[in-house]
């Protein structure tokens, strides 16, 4: 780890983080939509609806003007990847996808529109329709995607006594200037399809019950969010987290990787679950442990600082959904 880390003046930045602090929106619009207390419950990577013998499941994302200003084609990209992942994240295969694009004119939507079309040959996942308007005075994307699952993982499943595992593709780089770990537009199509094989198969061998895409809030806002639906706490090690060569630990935990998830389970699976990552040359460790209450804390493996009290301080302001699919 090299000089040893400020817990403290590493959890203060993390907690300011922007990408934590955007995921409270998601309880204000929540509310305002009146979907707390439905059947479907909010806040995990997808919808999911119980369909025949497994489920269907549905997923958004939208994306940041500057982003799609800065980055159109890679924005594109991503408009079907982190959809992707989503899915996966949930023990489901991706179907198709839509998309929503605004544009000034048709050189504006011509990057976004070729982003979104490599990402789905790559990936193998066809769009299907959309919405789009190049008549405007700025780009905004945002799309949509419908995937199935036999078996779920889920936000809402991480239990007292269970293992965290960080299961994360180093072979890649950082996007400049944003915190995206870019590992995926210049990887064989092959890889990257079989590699989303790998939640799926875990979940329907019975694995695992949890897991969650690491978002824009990185590895600590996103077990923020898995530990408050799931009503426990979270204790990150942060010197058991395998880093990519060159890269500091404080970036590491707010980036937002292509291909990026944690996954709560038993610690008698936890080996068998990491063989199943390695065994396609991706890094996964574990790297916490999922205890009683409502504190996410980090660790050196000698001191201790909590990041949120979501107990005190909610982050997504859900509440706990006890019937969660």
């Amino acid at each position: 780890m090299g000089d040893r880390i400020d817990l403290t003046v590493l959890a203060a930045k993390l907690s300011a983080s922007s990408g934590i602090a955007a995921k409270a929106d998601i309880g204000t619009v929540a509310a305002s939509l009146g979907l707390a207390g439905q059947q479907i419950p909010v806040g995990d990577d997808c919808a999911a609806l119980p369909d025949g013998d497994g489920y269907l499941l549905f997923a958004i994302e939208g994306f940041i003007n500057e982003f799609v200003a800065a980055d159109p084609w890679f924005a594109g990209w991503c408009g079907v990847m982190v959809n992707i992942s989503d899915v996966v994240a949930m023990g489901g295969r991706p179907v198709a996808v839509v998309d929503a694009v605004w544009a000034n004119g048709e050189a504006g939507a011509a990057p976004v529109l070729e982003g979104m079309r490599a990402a789905a040959r790559t990936f193998g996942v066809p769009i299907v329709g959309g919405h789009t308007n190049i008549r405007t005075d700025r780009g905004q994307l945002s799309v949509a995607i419908l995937g199935r699952a036999k078996k779920l993982l889920t936000s809402f499943d991480a239990k007292v006594g269970d293992v965290l595992i960080a299961a994360i593709d180093h072979r890649g780089r950082y996007r400049e200037p944003f915190n995206n770990w870019e590992a995926a537009t210049d990887a064989p199509s092959a890889r990257l399809r079989g590699d989303l094989e790998i939640l799926p198969n875990i979940a329907e061998a019975g694995l695992a019950l949890a897991a969650k895409d690491i978002s824009q809030g990185g590895i600590i806002g996103t077990a923020i969010m898995l530990a408050e639906c799931s009503g426990v706490g979270i204790d990150i090690d942060i010197s058991t987290i395998p880093l990519p060569d060159g890269v500091a630990l404080e970036r590491w935990l707010a980036t937002f990787p292509s291909f990026g998830y944690l996954i709560s389970t038993t610690p008698e699976k936890a080996d068998e679950v990491i063989l199943r990552f390695a065994a396609r040359n991706i890094s996964a460790a574990v790297i916490g442990n999922v205890k009683a209450g409502s504190e996410v804390a980090i660790s050196d493996g000698a001191d201790r600082v909590v990041i949120r009290d979501y107990g005190e301080t909610p982050l997504l302001q859900l509440g706990r959904q006890e019937d969660a699919a």
